[in-house]
């Protein structure tokens, strides 16, 4: 199994879940009176990134790894968004470059050394070790968070909603 066939989809359905679920915290808002910036900078913890913040890190992960295993330019998006409807934006943003690339890019990324910075060092990964060791639990850790975000906010959303379609 290719590492587009293992990375794409899965990104691909995890930011749609994240989409739908933000329609129904813009529902949640309403329907409760919610200004929407309570929900948007809301924490799980004082020293954790906010449900904002949470989002365009999923996003930036999905997209940066997309192109990293394809061999590709990272894309940079800037970290602008105060709404709703702007974070549907971004993930859209993100899913339509993740699909942009073709499955061909893919090719040899497993044994390929791909080089990371991080933290102020560069780290260097064959890219199955990458995606497995690094992309995922960075990716599910930050999509996971915005949705417990959600959901300690009284948004009634379930598993079903993380997991997607």
């Amino acid at each position: 199994m290719s590492l587009y066939n293992v990375s794409v989809p899965a990104f691909l359905k995890t930011l749609g879940a994240l989409s739908k679920i933000i329609d129904k915290a813009v529902a949640h808002a309403e329907a409760k009176k919610i200004d929407p910036s309570v929900l948007l900078n809301a924490r799980l913890y004082p020293d954790m990134f906010a449900f904002t913040r949470q989002i365009q890190i999923a996003c930036d992960t999905a997209a940066k790894a997309t192109a990293r295993l394809a061999g590709l330019e990272v894309p940079t998006f800037p970290d602008t968004e105060t709404s709703f409807a702007e974070l549907k934006q971004r993930i859209a943003k993100a899913s339509d470059y993740i699909k942009s690339v073709k499955p061909e890019r893919f090719e040899g990324a497993e044994t390929r050394v791909i080089a990371v910075p991080m933290r102020g060092t560069t780290m260097e990964f064959k890219g199955d070790d990458l995606l497995v060791s690094s992309v995922f639990p960075n990716f599910y850790f930050h999509a996971a968070t915005a949705y417990d975000i959600l959901r300690h906010n009284g948004l009634e959303i379930g598993k079903r909603d993380f997991l997607g379609a």
